[in-house]
């Protein structure tokens, strides 16, 4: 039968792959690469790096286009899972016309695939209509979250205290009013942390993390957000896209 191993990378910094992952990179025949958009590109030259570093030799790498979700409609479940539905078809596409038989091939994910990743919600899916087409494994990587604590020299919990890991999206929603647990939110292509009350609250933000480009800002909320608001705008502008995880913390208790 077919193999596929989803392979956590880390968040950016080649030396964040785990002996596991490199390991799997050394047992792959196949590297089945969906093409971020052309503002990404830097993310595609560092999954090439890591194949050259790490693959054995004849592997293959196949590269298409990421199927693209929209992300102006309001219903932003249906969008989700259209744009499952399409990589579900371009995958089980792609492992039909370029795994053979008794070979291995290998998705690669930014940070933990067991964290936030959607790829493991694709395989189920092809499996779904298609039971015999594969078996997979997933090899866990180094989240950004994780990366986020250490570059700021934290923990993400405290003594008796709860830590939730949520989007930015549910953050806009439910707001982080007082006597909420600390916080973890990812995905804030809206900028939701400038709307917050931020009495009592500190931030930890850190954007490209593990990358050239890495942003770090930490303290009050009140003092950090317009310093955020800047660097991010900038980064933005000259990159064309963000990505950036944060940690809201409780003060005044």
């Amino acid at each position: 039968m077919r193999q596929i191993i989803v392979i956590g990378i880390g968040a950016g910094d080649p030396d964040h792959l785990t002996l596991q992952a490199v390991k799997a990179f050394a047992r792959t025949d196949v590297f089945l690469l969906l093409d971020k958009n052309q503002q990404r590109q830097d993310l595609m030259h560092l999954r090439r790096r890591m194949i050259e570093e790490h693959g054995r030799p004849g592997h293959r790498v196949v590269e298409v286009p990421d199927a693209e979700r929209d992300r102006t409609t309001p219903a932003y479940t249906e969008a989700v899972h259209d744009w499952r539905r399409r990589r579900a078809e371009l995958v089980g596409r792609l492992v039909a016309e370029h795994l053979g038989p008794d070979e291995t091939g290998a998705l690669l994910v930014w940070g933990d695939p067991s964290l936030y990743d959607s790829v493991t919600a694709v395989l189920d899916e092809v499996l779904a209509t298609e039971p015999d087409a594969f078996a997979y494994r997933v090899v866990p990587g180094i989240s950004s979250v994780s990366v986020l604590a250490a570059q700021h020299r934290t923990t993400l919990t405290r003594v008796g205290r709860p830590v939730r890991i949520t989007t930015a999206r549910r953050l806009a929603a439910e707001g982080f009013g007082p006597g909420s647990e600390d916080a973890v939110v990812m995905l804030d292509g809206q900028a939701a942390l400038t709307g917050l009350d931020p009495e009592g609250v500190h931030v930890h933000y850190g954007a490209y993390l593990g990358g050239p480009d890495e942003i770090l800002v930490s303290g009050p909320l009140a003092e950090a957000a317009p310093e955020i608001a800047r660097l991010r705008g900038e980064a933005r502008e000259r990159k064309g896209w963000i990505m950036d995880t944060y940690l809201l913390r409780r003060t005044e208790d």
